[in-house]
């Protein structure tokens, strides 16, 4: 088959406008992205910073407390966003470490939940304590307006019920010294019951979970 000189001049410009697209719709597309980008920009943030339980560990994450927590926000109109700071196996040394990063905008609200993977391990509630205080005065030394919460724990007594007590003891001692709000236990009525765990026993099913953002709320709700 021939070729006209004359037909790949005329067709030239067409496979032009073809590979360019409609300048029209792309600039309208980063328009919208830019606008998107300017409102996320403009809401409050909830940043939830903690372990396995914040990263809803085993369930899909919008189905944990956090990302109902984002659900509920969405559902009342809110100028909040929720950030999920959780990370599986996350002790209060290393949340200590790696806080920066998070700190990189300001939260509105900071829920503090870790502790349970050092009762678990037996590190000295003694150490748990100073790591819970040193994340909260990193937060406030940065971003003095912002709330905290803190997310009480507890732990099953298989350390022996003096390690169990003096555990379960440093979160209203860290709340009153630190003059933050507290939880008094974030696995309220979840905590040891198997139909609401997985089968690891210490994860919340979805339903546990519901369970779990119910008794967050109205501390949170407070705070908005």
């Amino acid at each position: 088959m021939r070729f006209s000189p004359f037909s790949l001049l005329f067709s030239f410009p067409i496979l032009l406008l073809v590979a360019c697209g409609n300048p029209t719709e792309q600039t309208q597309s980063e328009v919208t992205e830019a606008e998107t980008a300017a409102e996320s920009t403009k809401k409050k943030t909830i940043l939830f910073f903690g372990n396995s339980l914040t990263a809803a560990y085993g369930i899909d994450p919008e189905d944990g407390f956090a990302g109902l927590t984002q659900a509920r926000i969405d559902s009342l109109g809110l100028d909040y966003r929720v950030i999920n700071g959780g990370l599986s196996g996350e002790t209060t040394a290393g949340g200590l470490s790696r806080l920066d990063w998070f700190l990189e905008d300001e939260p509105a609200i900071f829920v503090l939940e870790l502790g349970g993977n050092d009762g678990l391990r037996g590190i000295l509630p003694s150490e748990s304590k100073k790591n819970l205080i040193g994340i909260i005065d990193k937060v406030r030394s940065k971003y003095p307006e912002t709330k905290i919460i803190l997310a009480g724990m507890q732990i099953p007594p298989n350390m022996g019920q003096e390690y169990t007590e003096e555990f379960k003891s440093i979160y209203p001692e860290v709340a009153a010294e630190k003059d933050v709000t507290l939880i008094p236990f974030l696995l309220e009525n979840v905590g040891g019951i198997p139909e609401l765990n997985l089968p690891d026993g210490i994860h919340p099913t979805e339903e546990g979970h519901q369970i779990v953002f119910e008794t967050i709320w109205p501390y949170l709700e407070k705070s908005l």
